[in-house]
C-alpha cells in the first residue's frame, strides 16, 4: 500500500509542480575537499569551511518523512571529511533512508568498517589509470589509495556495492579503454561515464570559466574523429561488459559523449535528455543553500525556512512551472542528469545520471 501511495505522490508532483514526494536528496554536509581536481573549483574555497550540523540534519528529517525520502546521496566537497559524517549516516539509516556516498576519498581503507556499517553503497570517482588519475586530481598516490580501499572492502564483503564514475575529457579520453580495464581489475561492480561540465556555475564556480580555461578540458575540433573511433572501439571490444551492465551506458549513450563535445563546435545538437531531477530530488549544500539540482540557481536556504517551504515556496514553484528541459540553456548543456519515473524503485543507482 505504501508503494502505491509513493507512486501516486510522485505522479502528482510531476503533474502539479508541487513537491508531494521527494524520493532522493543530494546532501553536501561538508564544503571542503582533499583533492585539487582540474575540472572542479570546490577545493579553492577550502579556507572558508562550511558544514551542516546534526541539528540541521534532524530538522530535515521531518520533511524527509512527510515527502517520503528514500535515498540520501552524500556529496560535496568530500562528505566523509565531516567530523560527524558517520553519525549523520547512522541517523539517516535509523529512519530507514538509504545512504549513498559519492566520493573521491583517500581514506576508504581506513574507514572501511564504518563505511560498510553505515553506508549502503559507494560511488567512487576514477579519472584514469594511476598516473593520469593522479595528474587530474593533483594528488600523488590518489589512485593507489582508492584502489587499495576498494579492494579491501571487496575482500571483506564481496557483495558490498561499489561503482565508479569517470568524467571523460581532453586529458583522459585516449586511455578510455584502459580505464574500463582498471575498473574491472579493481573489482568494481560498475563504471559509468559522462563528459566534462565546462559551462555552468556548478562545482563552486562563482565566475564562469573563460574559453581558455574551458579548453583545458574540451577536446579540440580535430580530436573529435579520434574520440568517435575510440568509442566505436569500446563498443566492439567491451560488448559483453556493456550487455551485462558493467559499463553502465548503452552504445547509444556512450556515443553521446562525442555528440556533446561536437556540439561545442556546432557539429551537432547537445544530446537529448530525459530529466526530472527538480521534481524528484533536491540539492542541499553545506551552508544550507537549496538548489533544484547541481546546475541551477538557489531557491532558498534551510536556515531561513523548512526544506518543504523552500521547495514549495513561490521561487521553487515558479522555477518548476517555467522550466523546459529541452530549451533551457543550462539543461541543454547539462552532463549529469536524473530521470526517476513515478513507479521506479529507489533501491539502487540505476536511475541516476542517465
Amino acid at each position: 500500500m505504501q508503494s502505491l501511495l509513493d507512486t501516486y505522490q510522485r505522479f502528482r508532483t510531476l503533474k502539479t509542480n508541487r513537491i508531494s514526494a521527494l524520493p532522493i536528496v543530494i546532501l553536501m554536509p561538508h564544503s571542503a575537499c582533499n583533492c585539487r581536481c582540474i575540472m572542479c573549483d570546490i577545493w579553492k574555497d577550502n579556507r572558508n569551511l562550511k558544514q551542516l550540523s546534526e541539528k540541521d540534519l534532524r530538522q530535515l528529517l521531518d520533511t524527509f518523512k512527510r515527502l517520503g525520502t528514500r535515498q540520501v546521496v552524500m556529496s560535496g566537497g568530500e562528505a566523509s571529511l565531516h567530523p560527524n559524517f558517520f553519525r549523520f549516516c547512522e541517523i539517516l539509516r535509523g529512519v530507514g533512508i538509504r545512504v549513498t556516498l559519492l566520493t573521491t576519498d583517500l581514506t576508504i581503507k581506513k574507514n572501511a568498517e564504518q563505511l560498510m556499517k553505515w553506508v549502503n553503497d559507494l560511488i567512487v570517482s576514477i579519472d584514469g589509470t594511476g598516473p593520469v588519475h593522479d595528474l587530474i586530481r593533483n594528488l600523488p598516490g590518489a589512485f593507489e589509495k582508492i584502489r587499495e580501499g576498494v579492494q579491501h572492502i571487496k575482500h571483506s564483503a564481496p557483495g558490498y556495492q561499489i561503482t565508479a564514475r569517470t568524467v571523460i575529457h581532453k586529458l583522459n579520453y585516449r586511455i578510455w579503454p584502459s580505464i574500463i580495464e582498471c575498473a574491472g581489475d579493481m573489482g568494481l561492480d560498475q563504471i559509468s561515464f559522462l563528459p566534462a561540465d565546462v559551462s555552468s556555475h556548478a562545482f563552486n564556480r562563482e565566475v564562469l570559466w573563460s574559453p581558455a580555461k574551458q579548453h583545458e578540458l574540451l577536446l579540440d575540433r580535430d580530436e573529435l574523429p579520434d574520440l568517435k573511433n575510440i568509442i566505436e572501439s569500446i563498443i566492439s571490444r567491451f560488448g559483453d561488459e556493456i550487455r551485462r551492465g558493467f559499463v553502465s551506458e548503452s552504445p547509444e549513450k556512450l556515443m553521446k559523449v562525442h555528440q556533446y563535445y561536437a556540439a561545442f563546435y556546432g557539429l551537432s545538437q547537445f544530446p537529448y535528455k530525459k530529466c526530472n531531477a527538480p521534481w524528484v530530488s533536491t540539492v542541499i549544500e553545506a551552508d544550507g543553500t537549496v538548489r533544484p539540482c547541481f546546475f541551477h540557481a538557489r531557491i532558498g536556504n534551510i536556515h531561513d525556512e523548512s526544506l518543504e517551504d523552500v521547495l514549495n515556496g513561490e521561487r521553487g514553484m515558479q522555477f518548476r512551472e517555467s522550466l523546459d528541459i529541452q530549451t533551457d540553456s543550462t539543461c541543454k548543456k547539462c552532463v549529469c542528469y536524473l530521470n526517476l519515473p513515478a513507479g521506479a524503485s529507489v533501491s539502487s543507482n540505476e536511475n541516476l545520471n542517465r
